[in-house]
């Protein structure tokens, strides 16, 4: 059976806080849900924060639950950064059962802990693997990171399965897409479709081309940024969905 076209969203929700610092994960939360996405990757995850949970009114005792919901009946949660009060990560909301995951962590240094969340999920034409990262501010340690992201592919995913690698990658340069090309033979949903890739950072006036959704064993129909009312007052990023059909 043909898998059908996948809507797929990716997000770094400045673990539910606003530009302005107000908390509003509830309003994070309501916007995804309408997007209604089959897969979801999401970065800044606060997964867990006992501080938080003491002084700020409506703060979840946890967020990945609380942002998969009903919606996402599966989620997979990589740990990054690790703290007296709790931690955070990234994170993974699908519709389609995941058969297994696993976090690796590619930290250049112990002030930016980073990782690549790798699930697998079982979709009606066989698996495909999903890559959520949120890479380092620097130059440098973003082209290690993109080494470690190319080896893991290279040496855990099969040439032939689907993959969809996705997240904030703060690769406001754009360097990083020729590499995946070359080397791996991705696509870039943004940049196949309109010719440049998404500006999405900061959310009020984006300048900044930060996210991506990356693609092999699928092409992308259609490429949107969830700009202005009400995504401007949300995270500090802005949310980037593709619609995508399988090759």
């Amino acid at each position: 059976m043909m898998e059908r076209n996948l809507r797929v969203l990716s997000y770094n929700i400045h673990k539910g806080f606003a530009l302005t610092q107000n908390f509003v994960l509830e309003a994070i939360r309501e916007n995804i849900r309408r997007v209604g996405a089959d897969i979801v990757f999401l970065q800044e995850v606060q997964a867990q924060n006992t501080r938080h949970q003491k002084r700020i009114n409506g703060w979840p005792e946890d967020q990945l639950e609380y942002l998969a919901d009903s919606i996402w009946p599966h989620f997979a949660y990589g740990k990054n950064a690790i703290y007296d009060a709790g931690h955070h990560g990234n994170a993974i909301l699908s519709k389609y059962p995941i058969v297994g995951s696993e976090n690796i962590d590619i930290s250049n240094n112990r002030f930016e802990r980073r990782g690549i969340l790798h699930a697998v999920v079982d979709t009606q034409a066989g698996p495909a693997h999903l890559l959520n990262v949120h890479l380092d501010l620097t130059a440098g340690g973003r082209r290690n990171q993109c080494d470690r992201i190319v080896q893991r592919i290279e040496s855990a995913i099969p040439n032939r399965e689907r993959l969809i690698l996705a997240g904030d990658f703060n690769d406001w340069r754009g360097l990083i897409s020729n590499n995946f090309e070359t080397r791996l033979g991705l696509i870039e949903a943004f940049l196949k479709t309109k010719g440049t890739h998404a500006k999405t950072f900061p959310s009020i006036y984006p300048m900044l081309t930060l996210d991506r959704i990356y693609l092999r064993g699928y092409q992308p129909i259609e490429a949107l940024t969830h700009a202005g009312s009400p995504w401007s007052r949300l995270s500090d990023h802005l949310a980037i969905e593709t619609k995508i059909q399988p090759e």
